[in-house]
């Protein structure tokens, strides 16, 4: 077995181990690109090595995605398979486990109708808001993970060779996922203490509102009272505890809804429906988007404002530094998973309900009364820089400083 395939068995066994944390018995639910045969067939060994009672692979052909919106009816887009809905609230209602693969192709869909877009992620969402109920309260143990395409690779590298690039994605994925590392799982359990010791100084400060900064940007954002500072990853129905997205390095807790006002700019490009939008500002009053200009996307960001009335508000704000092992590759991946790790970062849309305490026993009228925002999209735009300073105010109204030129100061303040 040469290096390369040894990091992939690591990778695997990462993402089963920890990602997920597969415990015996259990089913999974695999969502791979079919371009990655090779490296799902690991996984799904690596599952059954576990003590996984049935693996289930569900493949992603991107570019059956394109042919839809290409060559299908109008009315194919209003309609989402209920039977597809059923099968992942089953999964989830069994104590299944899901890990998906993700590697978007940015240029997917470069000259489709936004209409078209946005019609048929709106159905989806509709299809799925059981499921997503779910995934949102941590339900089942869930993991976002990475692998290479050819179409991907050739956007995040083209300044490589084309032979060079689909190998360079995979070792990039490999260094910030920790692969290098003597143990990955140990390296990964260290990381994740670090960033729950972070979230546990953030929840003694009990912060009742965020100062933003920077150039295009002057926001205020109040945090929901009770408000749950997470780190690492979290802790399904079962006790079991799984990390979500992988790499992460990420703080976030719960903004309140009508609680943010100002403006702020995005930093970095916002794949969305397989389409960028880009050079992009956000006007807040009250909570509400009530004005926005984007440079590249317009239409898109526009769909994505109006998809329904919760995706003009904030579910989600992400404390991330400069100094950290994406963005200090000085690398744009154009993938939402990977550039969020590398920016602080807000998310119009749903708030998590675990990010306000007790949130996940609370009835969706009862976590609105607390000022989370409900929505059926959830979208994470990075809005980080060298240049972002952030303050914390605390209960008495003064402010300590938080962020300097893009990185924590609070232990040191």
């Amino acid at each position: 077995m040469d290096r390369f395939e040894q990091q992939l068995y690591k990778y695997a066994d990462l993402l089963i181990k920890v990602g997920v944390n597969l415990q015996p018995a259990q089913v999974l639910c695999l969502e791979s690109p079919i371009e990655t045969p090779e490296f799902t067939r690991i996984v799904v060994r690596k599952a059954y090595e576990a003590g996984a009672k049935f693996v289930q692979v569900v493949w992603v052909d991107e570019t059956i995605s394109r042919i839809r919106f290409e060559s299908a009816p109008d009315d194919s887009f209003t309609y989402y398979p209920q039977w597809t809905a059923s099968t992942m609230e089953q999964l989830c209602e069994s104590g299944g486990a899901l890990l998906s693969l993700l590697a978007d192709d940015p240029d997917l869909l470069n000259g489709i109708d936004s209409g078209k877009i946005s019609t048929a992620a709106k159905a989806a969402s509709m299809a799925r808001q059981k499921f997503r109920s779910y995934i949102r309260t941590n339900k089942i143990s869930w993991c976002l993970a990475n692998v290479p395409t050819r179409a991907w690779a050739d956007k995040v590298f083209a300044d490589f060779p084309e032979s060079d690039r689909v190998q360079a994605l995979w070792d990039i994925l490999f260094k910030i996922n920790r692969i290098d590392h003597d143990d990955p799982v140990v390296s990964w359990q260290n990381h994740i203490q670090s960033l729950q010791n972070l979230s546990g100084l953030l929840n003694e400060k009990r912060y009742k509102k965020l100062h933003y900064k920077g150039p295009g940007t002057a926001l205020t954002v109040e945090l929901v009272q009770d408000h749950v500072w997470v780190g690492g990853g979290g802790w399904n129905q079962d006790g079991v505890y799984f990390v979500a997205n992988m790499p992460t390095e990420e703080v976030f807790t719960m903004p309140h809804r009508s609680g943010t006002n100002g403006y702020v700019s995005s930093t970095m490009p916002l794949n969305y429906n397989g389409g960028l939008i880009d050079g992009f500002t956000l006007t807040f009053k009250d909570g509400q988007v009530v004005d926005y200009t984007a440079k590249v996307g317009y239409e898109s960001l526009k769909e994505l404002l109006e998809s329904d009335e919760g995706a003009k508000y904030l579910g989600e704000v992400a404390l991330v530094p400069q100094d950290s092992p994406i963005s200090n590759l000085n690398r744009v991946f154009y993938d939402t998973g990977l550039d969020e790790n590398a920016s602080c970062h807000l998310a119009i849309g749903s708030a998590y309900p675990f990010n306000v305490q007790e949130g996940t026993q609370l009835s969706k009228e009862e976590l609105e009364a607390r000022g989370a925002n409900m929505s059926m999209t959830h979208v994470d735009f990075m809005i980080g820089s060298t240049s972002l300073d952030i303050d914390g105010e605390l209960a008495n109204g003064t402010t300590e400083p938080l962020f300097r030129q893009g990185n924590w100061v609070i232990a040191t303040a």
